[in-house]
């Protein structure tokens, strides 16, 4: 399908709202509603509604009004309300609107000051016998690295009913030479701020940098969306005590520059706020009778401190060098998840399936599966690898000579995701099969595509779930440099979980759920750096549900129902 920004926002009626010379209490000047509108956690009953009113000369006060209405035009469900915002929020929107009717779909608009914002659309959960579910995952939006085409794929989408983003929806990154500006476009959108964020200021201008692209600002009008952040909606690497890309002799206290990073994550997004503060996101929602959808937080609630091979272990390790890290990584006081959120995991999925919920889905950070490194030279042989790498950066042959050092030790790809942590991902796994779960599980921050089936390390390997990993809306994957190496194609050749990987394509997931089935179409675009675009299917996944649990993955043509998912639109 060729797509274009045009005639994406054109099939939403989109289109920016102009100032008002009328004044506002408190407020001079005019009003515009310069980020869009965005819906986000809906429930049965309820939803949020969210927008940002930007002020002509900021000071005061502005008072809103928000107004929802059914599409079906039925008599009743239609609701109005008003409040005001202002600078303790950065003029920031959030409306939790109850009293709505289970699986109806509604449009929504916000006023202020004589301007009316882009109209969107939202759709409360469905309770009782559902047909069918259709979830676009996405996560990995780098802004300078390239355009917002596969956003701009996902408003154009004939159905989905919500869109479930995985994290790193901005960067923290900035200034000349940071991530993303060797983008062919990365000229025309620098980082806003033009350095890194720190301050509350900072993130604040970050969010609304990237709610001014306009093809996300339609792919959050399209339908609402569930989120989670991951790590660089506050600093690379992120857990409980730091990160990588915090400094705190340069960069002040972790605990505040989090702080001020969720607080603007908080007002910016579409997403119910914990009640009492804190960063306990984790939740769930219930899609009818097909699927239960929990949302994981692994990041700041209870993550302890990655290993790295640059720190942890030598450049040339001996035996003993490797038995004490091989005793680090398996040391099973090590977390990704609190005790707290297992407990609240372990009793939704029982309860899931106890209610006859045919599958469960966690929306999870980052990759679950067990990537071991693949050895590039021996894989591809001397005479292929010289040829592969000829005209590759010397930075770019440095990261294969890396690679190819952890297989030669049997060592995991990346300890920043579930492998660096095996001994909490079996007590999950453990959850899965105490609740006798059809388990889904998708996963963001790797910028590649995967389809993975997921193994108990105990009792013979037996199939707990299987994973979509989502590909970057822009964000560069292992591919991306490394054009001339099949590197997905190896990661499935040299892995027992890896069915299926893309380190290059950009796009997202698309899943569409029955009582029965579930499809995974990996969806790319052909470019992100022209606003002129394709979408494609890159590959389609298949498995069926179980008294013993999720089949194994199959590329068999999709069900009827996935075939037709296109039919319904909000």
């Amino acid at each position: 399908m060729n797509i274009d920004r045009r005639r994406a926002l054109a099939l939403l009626g989109m289109g920016a709202a102009a100032p008002a010379a009328a004044e506002a209490a408190g407020v001079g000047g005019g009003v515009a509603f310069n980020h869009g509108v965005a819906s986000g956690d809906p429930l049965q009953d309820r939803v949020i509604l969210w927008t940002r009113i930007t002020p002509e000369r900021p000071g005061g006060e502005i008072a809103f009004r928000w107004s929802l209405d059914p599409v079906d035009r039925r008599a009743g469900g239609g609701k109005r309300g008003e409040g005001t915002t202002g600078p303790d929020r950065d003029y920031t929107v959030k409306v939790d609107v109850g009293g709505l009717q289970p699986g109806r779909a509604y449009t929504f608009r916000f006023d202020a000051v004589g301007v009316t914002s882009p109209t969107g659309k939202t759709r409360t959960l469905p309770v009782g016998p559902t047909k069918d579910v259709v979830l676009a995952v996405a996560t990995c939006s780098l802004y300078p690295n390239g355009y917002f085409n596969a956003y701009g794929a996902i408003a154009a989408l004939p159905r989905v009913d919500a869109v479930l983003h995985l994290g790193d929806y901005i960067y923290e990154y900035g200034g000349p030479g940071s991530y993303g500006m060797d983008s062919k476009v990365a000229g025309e959108r620098p980082h806003d701020p033009p350095h890194e964020c720190l301050s509350l200021a900072d993130y604040r201008r970050r969010h609304a940098q990237y709610k001014s692209d306009q093809q996300l600002q339609a792919a959050h009008a399209r339908a609402p969306w569930i989120v989670v952040w991951d790590d660089h909606e506050t600093a690379n690497d992120s857990w409980k005590g730091g990160a990588q890309n915090h400094q705190p002799d340069t960069e002040g206290d972790w605990n505040a520059r989090k702080a001020a990073a969720i607080r603007a994550y908080f007002e910016w997004m579409p997403i119910r706020e914990p009640a009492g503060g804190g960063f306990a996101i984790n939740r769930s929602f219930d899609f009818g009778d097909v699927v239960s959808v929990f949302m994981l937080e692994t990041r700041l609630t209870a993550r302890d401190q990655q290993l790295t091979y640059e720190k942890d272990l030598p450049k040339t390790p001996n035996a003993a060098d490797l038995a004490t890290f091989r005793t680090r990584l398996n040391d099973p006081s090590r977390k990704m998840m609190s005790p707290a959120q297992e407990a609240w995991l372990g009793d939704g999925l029982k309860a899931s399936v106890g209610s006859g919920r045919a599958w469960q889905l966690l929306g999870n950070e980052v990759v679950m599966a067990r990537l071991f490194t693949p050895p590039v030279r021996k894989t591809l042989g001397e005479a292929a690898y010289a040829r592969a790498v000829k005209d590759l950066p010397e930075d770019v042959t440095s990261r294969l000579t890396r690679m190819d050092q952890a297989a030669a030790l049997d060592l995991p790809y990346g300890l920043d995701m579930w492998d660096g942590y095996p001994a909490d991902r079996q007590r999950l796994y453990g959850l899965i099969k105490e609740a006798r779960a059809n388990c889904v599980v998708v996963s963001g921050d790797s910028h590649a595509f995967w389809a993975n089936e997921l193994y108990d390390a105990r009792e013979g390997g037996r199939r707990v779930a299987v994973e979509f990993g989502a590909t970057g809306i822009t964000s560069p994957g292992g591919g991306d440099h490394l054009k001339t190496v099949p590197v997905g194609e190896m990661f499935a050749r040299h892995n027992r979980e890896v069915v299926f990987s893309d380190q290059a394509a950009k796009g997202f997931v698309l899943l569409i759920l029955t009582k029965r089935d579930v499809t995974a179409k990996l969806i790319k675009v052909s470019t992100i750096t022209d606003r002129a675009y394709r979408s494609e299917v890159l590959r389609t996944f298949h498995a069926t549900r179980g008294a013993e649990g999720v089949s194994a993955l199959s590329a068999a043509r999709a069900p009827a129902a996935a075939r037709r998912q296109g039919r319904r639109r909000l």
